[in-house]
């Protein structure tokens, strides 16, 4: 019987996840180890400051894990829920485990923490790389209500494999933050087809910023987690170089200059290949897979 991602809880999507019976939480909630800074505004906190993190196996490899809760505070960054990740990382680098799996869901930075925050990002960022560095591959899920956005976005772009589902979202910043910054012109945030259209799974699949798109199904993202590390382990994860960071900058340099005019994420699709841009946001995750497959997507990993 199948089981809604979206609709799951961080502890859910974890244990789902990885193989019954092997996960080991580091710092739950019992530990109490919260926010220093949430209290002093009178803010709610959580036990597990919104991210579970622990040590399990995910098709019988050993793997360290990561859920963000999206439920509190939109599973945003603060110090201590930055300074978990950061640990489970570097905990991944000196076991030398199998692999990273992130399941990310954020809005970004609390502001209520600002700077200890985007501090926080940015070590998570350097321990991804630092990862990469050390040959062990990270894998990014994306697929709750509050997709992933701000600092956690750009930290989703630097893992080996991002796999999304339609309902996800990757981007840098929010609707909401574009239409504010830029006006309504810029962007509806209110326009939830064209929220979808320009920072769903579907489109970042297209234009290769994600790997896999499955459905909204638990079991599927764990299928398609354990596929990515035989992969990635039968193949070598890509050496981190900088001639291979700047051939990723190239790539996105000659995406803006090839689609940089276009004012609607279906014109993409469409000098992409797709016979019918408007019938892609109705397919299902396998008939839009097999339909993508056809195309010769140039800007894709």
């Amino acid at each position: 019987m199948s089981a809604s991602y979206l609709e799951a809880t961080a502890r859910e999507r974890i244990l789902a996840l990885l193989d019954a019976g092997s996960f080991n939480e580091l710092l739950p909630p019992a530990q109490r180890v919260v926010s220093p800074h949430l209290g002093q505004l009178d803010a709610p906190v959580s036990f597990d400051d919104g991210v579970i993190i622990g040590e399990g196996l995910l098709g019988g490899r050993p793997v360290m894990a990561a859920a963000q809760e999206g439920g509190f505070m939109g599973g945003a960054v603060g110090e201590v829920h930055g300074a978990k990740l950061v640990g489970l990382i570097k905990r991944a680098i000196r076991k030398q485990v199998a692999g990273v799996v992130l399941l990310l869901e954020t809005g970004g930075v609390r502001l209520h923490e600002a700077n200890a925050g985007l501090i926080a990002v940015s070590e998570v960022m350097r321990a991804v790389l630092e990862a990469r560095a050390a040959g062990i591959p990270v894998i990014v899920l994306v697929g709750g209500a509050n997709g992933c956005f701000g600092g956690m976005g750009i930290v989703a772009r630097c893992a080996n494999t991002v796999i999304m589902s339609e309902e996800g979202r990757l981007a840098m910043s929010g609707p909401e933050v574009i239409e504010t910054a830029n006006g309504v012109e810029e962007f509806d945030s209110r326009d939830r087809a064209l929220v979808w259209r320009t920072t769903g799974g579907k489109h970042r699949y297209l234009i290769g910023d994600c790997q896999q798109l499955v459905g909204d199904d638990t079991e599927a993202f764990r299928q398609a987690a354990m596929d990515a590390l035989t992969a990635l382990a039968r193949s070598g994860a890509p050496e981190l170089t900088l001639a291979a960071l700047e051939a990723e900058q190239e790539m996105l340099r000659r995406r803006i200059a090839t689609f940089g005019h276009a004012e609607d994420p279906m014109d993409i699709w469409a000098e992409l290949g797709v016979e019918r841009p408007e019938t892609v946001p109705m397919l299902e995750a396998a008939a839009f897979t097999a339909m993508a497959q056809g195309l010769r997507i140039p800007f894709k990993a």
